[in-house]
């Protein structure tokens, strides 16, 4: 089993930064990747970045070039840097970690993210 925790969640102005972070606890070792999902009022959950363990990375045409994906593996934590933020980056972020399945097994309880215009 999987324990995430993400925190770094609030309101920001139009133009201004957040990171988020997302600790895992338990059987970390059995990571594959982890990633950023978000979903928005009313419309279905959409991936934003991934992080495989090796260190590559994945981006959403949405966010790619405002938002960084990163680790910091001795402390079981990923982090989205989200700079340039827009209102309609307004979502619920959840972290999810995939075990090796091809799945995201393990879900986050989510941190909301406020962009005002």
């Amino acid at each position: 089993q999987v324990q995430l925790v993400e925190s770094g969640g609030g309101l920001v102005q139009a133009g201004g930064s957040l990171r988020l972070s997302c600790a895992a606890s338990g059987r970390t070792s059995s990571i594959y990747r982890m990633g950023w999902f978000r979903q928005a009022p009313g419309k279905e959950r959409e991936l934003a970045a991934i992080r495989w363990s090796g260190g590559k990375t994945y981006y959403a045409d949405s966010v790619k070039g405002r938002f960084t994906i990163s680790g910091d593996n001795a402390k079981n934590t990923v982090y989205l840097q989200m700079n340039s933020l827009k209102p309609e980056d307004t979502a619920v972020y959840y972290c999810a970690a995939d075990t090796g399945g091809s799945i995201w097994s393990y879900w986050g309880q989510g941190t909301q993210v406020t962009v005002s215009s």
